[in-house]
């Protein structure tokens, strides 16, 4: 991976391409093939969304076909894919073909990790556009990804997913779109507080959904900075885009607070791209986030062991706008006792207990909240 500098490194300006796109830069980061390590590419995205860049990490053992799906739904401005494995010859022109597969052609690659200087014009004549060596300086790469973005233009792709993801990255800037709007059959809302799980169990259901042959889409939100607009998307990488392929379609935005202002305009997209169901996870929630409730069907709130005494059961708050209680990490010490405090607050709602990490309950779960 390129080297980290401490040199300290300037926010990105906010763009005029298309209205106040202040989420732009947009950048998928992947470990593509058998390289099993990423805290090299963790700290190149930690870098980055300070600043100001929105860094979606999927994880380890990506596929040049994951990779290409998921810098699709994303809408990213660049796929900046990390290697070491000595197969760069092969898997890079693979997730240039795959891009185009699957309808992004125009999407930016570049390539880092261990390239032989003997092979960097091979593939920049593929169609890569940097290739940042072990002793590539941040501000460099940084400089690599800011040229990556580019102005919007309406109309831009015939694949449906493809202009389904521009769509809503222009409806959470502000902009308008002219694709169908239609309200999904069933908008779920999974909320909690930071670390419950919820990302993970998401996944799980999402991934039963599929096998069950459920038309389903996910949008993730996940907390932008303040001070510099970026922000670290990461809840993509809890699902298996390599079995479930396009399965799903799974969307991460950024906002501060609850911001949920494009959220209408955003859930009304998808079920005209024709999703029945959707679920929406929102950020890591506190005790006085319930915004949620105002834009789903249904709002599971997820609870963990230790969570807090009896006196936060019956505290005014997030607890109140649950019409389901998920207990998750129910493997966990407390969980009896959990659910005894839920108990004498649920008024008949309905208490599941989960193990999200080991698929525990989830089909009880997905069953309960689309009332199967």
């Amino acid at each position: 991976m390129p080297r980290a500098t401490n040199e300290p490194t300037t926010p990105i300006e906010k763009t005029d391409r298309c209205g106040d796109l202040d989420h732009r830069p947009r950048v998928l980061l992947g470990k593509i093939g058998l390289d099993g390590h990423d805290r090299g590419v963790k700290l190149i995205g930690r870098m980055m969304r300070d600043s100001g860049i929105h860094v979606i990490y999927s994880g380890l053992w990506q596929t040049p076909r994951s990779l290409a799906i998921s810098g699709r739904d994303e809408d990213v401005d660049l796929i900046a894919c990390s290697l070491m494995s000595n197969s760069h010859l092969v898997l890079v022109p693979r997730l240039i073909d795959q891009c185009k597969e699957v309808g992004r052609e125009d999407m930016t690659i570049s390539v880092g990790g261990i390239i032989p200087q003997e092979d960097v014009q091979t593939l920049l004549e593929a169609g890569v556009a940097q290739v940042h060596h072990t002793g590539t300086g941040l501000d460099q790469i940084i400089e690599g990804v800011r040229s990556s973005v580019r102005p919007y233009v309406g109309g831009a792709y015939d694949h449906p997913t493809a202009a389904l993801a521009r769509a809503i990255s222009l409806a959470h800037a502000g902009e308008p779109t002219d694709l169908p709007r239609r309200r999904p059959k069933q908008v779920i809302g999974i909320t909690g507080a930071p670390g419950a799980g919820k990302s993970t169990l998401v996944a799980a259901m999402a991934s039963e959904a599929v096998q069950r042959g459920d038309r389903i889409a996910v949008v993730a939100f996940d907390p932008m900075s303040p001070i510099t607009s970026g922000a670290l998307l990461g809840d993509r990488l809890r699902v298996d885009f390599n079995r479930i392929d396009e399965g799903i379609f799974y969307r991460s935005l950024a906002i501060v607070g609850e911001d949920y202002a494009s959220l209408p305009d955003i859930i009304d997209l998808i079920g005209g791209a024709g999703y029945d169901t959707l679920l929406i996870e929102t950020v890591g929630a506190g005790q006085n986030d319930v915004a949620i409730r105002n834009q789903v069907d249904k709002t599971a709130v997820v609870v963990v062991p230790g969570m807090g005494d009896a006196v936060q059961m019956d505290k005014a708050g997030i607890l109140e706008i649950a019409n389901v209680f998920v207990c998750n990490k129910a493997d966990h010490a407390g969980e009896a006792k959990l659910v005894r405090e839920l108990l004498d607050i649920a008024e008949g709602r309905p208490i599941l207990e989960t193990v999200a990490t080991l698929g525990k309950g989830v089909v009880e779960l997905l069953d309960e909240l689309l009332e199967k």
